[in-house]
């Protein structure tokens, strides 16, 4: 039986759950957000709800004492699987192709990472891509081969005559297809820190402090994507247009038509069975 002598402590157990309800629902929020497919600006949609989170966790911060050991000890779920169709797919083969054929801004490109592509073979060419721009040495296919075998990145199946013809065939500037890719990985990482912070929520072993905790150090890890966001974005903005929001200019990339059929060999490179 409840005793009132005892309100006070019953009152903090209904402020902590209030509060744990609160954060997972603006983690969900996020989560839908990122997934949304019908907004016109998809980065700017999921950064103003990651905004939104952010400022909740300042707000309870507030409210809630501080102390020592606080992060979460919830297993993590595993990330997100970063989709691989063949829209991916082309969007990295003609930035590795447009960056080879158009090497003068790969050094530019520092907002592009090598997690931020869905297939590994990719992400390892465009670190041969950017390591012989980095060295200042001769960009072309041979070049970008020859690179990708000292590094033993060519897998079975694919052979250097179908990595050439991938990095033969450009069309657009290589920061169209850059900023195509680290939007899509803006979203992965937007979604895999809902999920967190979701996780965090759902664990009652957390206290609220370790849930602000947590959460603030999920939504760290979606800030340096979207620095980086914003770092590939920013030229694109129009000149003296005011900044109304936290989430950053929004990416404008032009209509394009689709890009040649790859080699089926190159298609299977880097999947994940």
């Amino acid at each position: 039986m409840p005793r009132p002598e005892h309100a006070c402590a019953y009152a903090a157990m209904v402020r902590a759950g209030h509060a744990r309800r609160s954060i997972r629902i603006h983690a969900e929020a996020l989560a839908q957000a990122a997934q949304d497919i019908t907004v016109p600006d998809r980065p700017a949609h999921t950064l103003a709800a990651a905004d939104a989170l952010a400022r909740h966790l300042d707000t309870l911060s507030r409210t809630v004492p501080t102390h020592p050991g606080s992060l979460p000890r919830t297993p993590l779920p595993p990330p997100p699987v970063s989709p691989q169709d063949d829209e991916t797919e082309d969007q990295e083969r003609m930035l590795l192709a447009s960056a080879v054929s158009g090497p003068a801004s790969v050094g530019e490109m520092r907002w592009l990472a090598p997690e931020d592509f869905a297939d590994p073979l990719h992400a390892g060419l465009w670190q041969c891509v950017s390591a012989l721009a980095h060295r200042g040495e001769p960009l072309d296919p041979v070049t970008v081969m020859w690179e990708a075998q000292r590094r033993g990145l060519l897998a079975a199946g694919v052979t250097a005559t179908d990595l050439v013809v991938l990095l033969s065939t450009a069309a657009l500037p290589p920061e169209h297809w850059g900023i195509q890719i680290v939007e899509r990985a803006l979203l992965a990482r937007a979604r895999q820190t809902a999920g967190r912070i979701t996780a965090y929520a759902e664990d009652p072993a957390n206290t609220v402090h370790q849930l602000i905790t947590g959460g603030r150090r999920a939504l760290a890890d979606l800030t340096a994507v979207r620095r980086r966001w914003q770092q590939a974005t920013r030229p694109l903005a129009e000149p003296d247009a005011p900044v109304t929001s936290r989430a950053g200019p929004a990416s404008r990339a032009p209509a394009v038509s689709p890009p040649p059929a790859r080699p089926a060999a190159v298609r299977a490179a880097g999947r994940t069975p």
